[in-house]
């Protein structure tokens, strides 16, 4: 699907809603100075052009007691289609794995994981990861501190 054309007014509206999903639209409106009802219409329409993929709450990790983010590259055996497809939807099956990412370069998959301690990642990495079909390979980079995140994009 194709972005929409955008004005200043749309983007203000997406950087608000970017900020804070839950804001009404009385007091949307308000911040980008529109009336509600043409806030609402500049809404809707952004909805329906499928820009806005859908509206979340956001946890902290630290306070669900997921305080460790891992980064893992993973290397397959074979890049063919039915690897890739088999090890994708393997991966989908487990919330320990927040993201997957197909790459270009020297490693396969790209994984953000989310874990409680060095023994659970122990087990994630044991039990899944080098569990998923086709792996060859798993070298893992842990965080130590989260400088930046942000579900915004730069609009």
């Amino acid at each position: 699907m194709r972005s929409p054309d955008l004005d200043d007014r749309d983007r203000a509206i997406l950087r608000e809603l970017m900020r804070d999903g839950r804001l009404t639209n009385a007091d949307l409106a308000e911040r980008v100075n529109l009336s509600a009802s043409a806030c609402l219409r500049r809404v809707r329409m952004l909805e329906d052009s499928g820009l806005v993929a859908g509206y979340v709450m956001l946890l902290d990790p630290e306070v669900a007691g997921l305080p460790g983010a891992a980064f893992v590259s993973v290397t397959l055996d074979q890049q063919g289609r039915a690897t890739l497809d088999r090890f994708e939807a393997e991966a989908r099956r487990y919330p320990e794995i927040m993201e997957c990412y197909l790459l270009a370069g020297s490693a396969d998959y790209l994984l953000r994981i989310a874990y409680r301690d060095a023994r659970d990642f122990e087990r994630i990495h044991t039990d899944i990861l080098t569990q998923l079909p086709g792996v060859s390979r798993v070298q893992s980079t842990l965080a130590l501190r989260t400088v930046k995140k942000t579900t915004a994009l730069p609009i």
